[in-house]
């Protein structure tokens, strides 16, 4: 009977609260394009001011430069949200609340995951519109998983704390971007390019490795709870992390590789 219950609960959830309250949602998607827009601006004015490099870099280079702006920021914004929900706040802990942790959800969390739809649908729109030069076919792959993945956690509610958790990999953001600024500088052989490499392979390693490992192992403990979600979010909470996560190891061994040369170079 309790099962039931809570499949009656979890499919009450998909047909009503899309057409119960859409102001959070859709507010937030929209806040995060308008985000994204004025951070764009703002870099481009700020370093056409202060980064005399800036306006001897190309079209296409100026372009990136302030994209990767826009991630940087919606990294740092997402990091601190999940990292929140995930580990201090009570809304997804075991004593805390009864009922689901796969039905949880808040005003500040769904507003949250729409903030992020709203950059993931900026980032891809400006990757696709520059194809390939923001990025190959595994940043499209990536990005459509991301704005599927997370849309339907925030309209639905369903799912929240393991989208929070894959969206603390958005940790490792930063470094990479900066890695880039540093290349485009020309400061490929300075200390700061060394020490910034080594930390991307230690948050890397933390952030999208051991985490995603945390991941799976937390679905396993509830998995009572998981199985209850709606099938298609189920289908989400099995595939798209495990993808995620054999791109992670693709790109980690990119970064070994990468650190390894690195350091021969400074032998």
């Amino acid at each position: 009977m309790m099962t039931e219950s809570y499949q009656n609960q979890a499919e009450w959830l998909l047909k009503e609260y899309v057409l119960a309250d859409l102001f959070i949602p859709y507010t937030s998607v929209v806040f995060g394009i308008f985000a994204c827009k004025m951070v764009y601006d703002v870099t481009q004015l700020f370093s056409t001011i202060y980064f005399k490099s800036y306006s001897n870099l190309s079209k296409l280079q100026r372009t990136e430069w302030n994209n990767r702006s826009i991630s940087t920021m919606h990294a740092i914004f997402i990091t601190v949200m999940a990292l929140y929900f995930v580990f201090w706040s009570d809304l997804f802990s075991d004593s805390q609340h009864a009922g689901l942790i796969t039905l949880r959800s808040s005003s500040l969390s769904t507003f949250a995951l729409g903030a992020s739809v709203g950059y993931f649908l900026a980032d891809i729109g400006m990757i696709i519109w520059f194809y390939p030069s923001l990025g190959g076919m595994e940043y499209v792959i990536h990005h459509l998983l991301s704005v599927v993945s997370v849309a339907y956690s925030m309209m639905t509610g369903e799912g929240q704390l393991y989208t929070f958790m894959v969206l603390i990999s958005e940790t490792t953001t930063p470094g990479i971007n900066l890695r880039w600024y540093l290349d485009t500088a020309g400061m490929k052989r300075s200390r700061a390019y060394l020490i910034n490499g080594v930390v991307i392979f230690v948050a890397w390693l933390v952030a999208r490795i051991l985490l995603f490992l945390y991941l799976f192992y937390h679905v396993y403990l509830h998995y009572d709870q998981v199985k209850q979600m709606h099938s298609y979010g189920l289908l989400l909470v099995s595939i798209v992390p495990q993808v995620l996560a054999v791109m992670n190891m693709m790109w980690f061994w990119k970064i070994i590789r990468g650190l390894k040369r690195t350091l021969a170079k400074r032998q």
